[in-house]
């Protein structure tokens, strides 16, 4: 309509101009200038109505050049699997994407000129959403700059979308509101994986951070890059002191070969190994851990060691007692069968010794060494009965000072034999225990005399006493040779004794007293700086418990 409009205009002003312009040069005439005037405004119409369709030819090719570009702007945009939105500067939708379209269910409707708040009358279940893209347009023209925020859009079907949005606000000169770009990438996809990973990250965190068991990782070269706060509560060595040095730097050195023979089988084979070993911890104690190795494996390739250590200390000598107590379990049993077949003959033995010894004077002398052999034969099958079965235990409140009295009042002439001087040190306001003193007397007499053949002529042993927590400790501590670290260990196994006519039931039933009382006692020795034994029992009797703990 307006382009029959137009041309009826441009009809009607070329009609006025001619007829026009010819009726005012008419009147002119017979002027010389009629002629010429006639010719000008032909030529002076001409190029105007050249102009004129040059004008609209070029308005024209515009015009479809706009037409092209929207169309291909309109198939990009609509080929976008994003959310993209145009609008003017009154938040009026102008032109959106078919998937933008779709997401609110606006396919049937007609969209441009409206905002979002009037097209949510058109969708019931997205008319919050469109409600809430409004309240952010606006925050973005307040930003006065590219905003990039996430919003969540709910789908029929229950589930949610989650779009990662970008709003560009565009403005003219004079400041005043231009236009939006709104463009929104679907990152439901994403969320959920960074989700999974999240959920994986926390995971691997837990297992890692709050396992009851040492973690470490290291690199290919073996140094160590990550262990969990777990191996610093078994090791006492803090993740600063321990991150950054070499697995091999850290281990005993006499287990360094096995670690890196498993450690290099690791690389090779790609499969676990285990192994124990004993640890230094950080305060000088000695723990037995059990580490378990095993490769990372990245894309197919291995990326570094990580490993388990667990503390198996505790069960180690656990295990060790119940050798113990197996051992003696097995000496009882030959005790009670050996004791009884030898206290027989060596009864009558004893009877004609000492018949011969008063019938015959020449020969004195043997029969006071058969006298004490015999004797001496007599005390180990006592020891071994002791052994063989379970003593009934009369606990009474003793004076622990007045026992250990005793004994060195009784060992006093043995250390003067051995040029041996018993200095005792009472550092205890605690004297009464609940105790069998007959028991302890046998006990303090073991100890104190192995002291006593240990020590150097003219040497010193120390008896001191203390007590701390309910519960009393007694120190015995020679100056002799000490022990090696063997036969530290090899203490209180029946019938081993470094003495040359020792059976080794003495420490064997010292070990069983203690038992008994639910107390401890353990040695600390080196070559050549004597040995101490730390005897520890408590101040009042405590229920009966299954093994003693004789530490070692």
């Amino acid at each position: 309509m307006d382009k029959k409009r137009l041309l009826g205009l441009f009809i009607f002003i070329s009609l006025f101009w001619v007829f026009g312009t010819n009726y005012l040069l008419d009147l002119l005439e017979p002027s010389s200038l009629a002629y010429y005037l006639k010719r000008g405004k032909e030529f002076l119409y001409i190029l105007v109505t050249g102009w004129l369709l040059y004008y609209f030819m070029s308005k024209r090719e515009e015009l479809n050049a706009s037409r092209e570009d929207e169309k291909r702007l309109s198939t990009l945009i609509n080929s976008m699997v994003d959310f993209v939105n145009f609008k003017d500067g009154e938040g009026r939708w102008i032109e959106s994407n078919e998937f933008g379209l779709k997401l609110f269910n606006l396919e049937n409707v007609d969209y441009k000129g409206k905002k979002d708040s009037e097209l949510a009358e058109h969708t019931d279940f997205y008319a919050d959403a469109l409600r809430y893209c409004e309240a952010s347009d606006e925050e973005a023209w307040k930003n006065g700059k590219i905003t990039r925020l996430e919003e969540v859009i709910p789908l029929p079907d229950g589930t949610e979308k989650t779009f990662d949005t970008i709003k560009v606000p565009l403005f003219h000169s004079d400041g005043n509101r231009k236009g939006l770009v709104i463009i929104g990438r679907d990152i439901t996809e994403r969320k959920r994986v960074e989700q999974l990973l999240e959920e994986s990250r926390q995971q691997y965190k837990s297992l890692f951070e709050y396992n009851t068991e040492i973690v470490y990782m290291t690199d290919l070269d073996g140094t160590i890059m990550k262990v969990n706060p777990q191996f610093k509560a078994v090791t006492g060595y803090s993740p600063e002191e321990t991150i950054g040095k070499n697995i091999y730097d850290i281990s005993p050195d006499r287990f360094k070969e096995k670690v890196k023979e498993d450690f290099t089988s690791i690389l090779e084979h790609k499969k676990p190994r285990t192994c124990e070993f004993e640890f230094r911890h950080k305060n000088g104690g000695q723990i037995t851990l059990q580490c378990t190795a095993l490769p990372i494996i990245v894309n197919g390739q291995i990326a570094g060691i990580i490993g388990y250590g667990k503390d198996v200390t505790k069960l180690r000598q656990a295990e060790e007692r119940l050798r113990r107590t197996e051992k003696l379990s097995v000496v009882g049993e030959l005790s009670a069968s050996v004791a009884h077949e030898i206290r027989n003959p060596l009864t009558s033995l004893k009877g004609f010794v000492q018949l011969m010894q008063l019938e015959d004077e020449k020969h004195q002398f043997y029969y006071q060494i058969m006298q004490e052999e015999l004797d001496r034969i007599n005390h180990i099958v006592g020891e071994l009965l002791l052994l063989a079965k379970p003593q009934d235990i009369c606990f009474t409140k003793a004076d622990i000072q007045t026992i250990l009295f005793n004994v060195i009042s009784l060992l006093k002439t043995e250390a003067s034999m051995h040029n041996v001087e018993i200095e005792f040190l009472l550092k205890s306001d605690v004297f009464m225990i609940e105790c069998e003193p007959n028991q302890l007397k046998q006990l303090f007499i073991n100890i104190i005399k192995n002291a006593i053949e240990a020590s150097n002529e003219g040497g010193k042993v120390v008896i001191t006493l203390l007590s701390a927590d309910e519960q009393v400790t007694i120190l015995v501590k020679d100056d002799g040779c000490g022990m090696s670290e063997e036969r530290l260990n090899r203490i209180g196994e029946p019938f081993y004794s470094s003495k040359e006519k020792g059976t080794g039931l003495g420490l064997t039933v010292s070990f069983k007293i203690v038992q008994s009382h639910n107390g401890s006692i353990h040695f600390n020795s080196e070559k050549g700086n004597g040995t101490e034994a730390v005897i520890k029992l408590p101040v009042k009797k405590q229920a009966p418990v299954a093994e003693a703990e004789l530490t070692i």
